[in-house]
């Protein structure tokens, strides 16, 4: 991941790298990777993040239609 440093101002290099992150997921990732995540619980989480991706892309669809 880059961002680039216009003119020394750190603080909207740091906003940008952050929202970046944000929308990658680098963050939400960390935060789940920081303790132990049992088998039955990861199952259940990916299931849960599978339902929701199916939903969203449906409501995608009937919007479109």
């Amino acid at each position: 991941m880059y961002v680039h440093v216009d003119d020394g101002n750190i603080e909207k290099a740091i906003k940008t790298l952050k929202r970046l992150m944000q929308k990658e997921g680098v963050l939400k990732e960390i935060k789940r990777r920081s303790f132990y995540e049992k088998p039955s619980e990861r199952e259940r989480r990916k299931q849960r993040e599978a339902r929701k991706r199916r939903l969203k892309a449906e409501r995608r669809k009937s919007w479109k239609a």
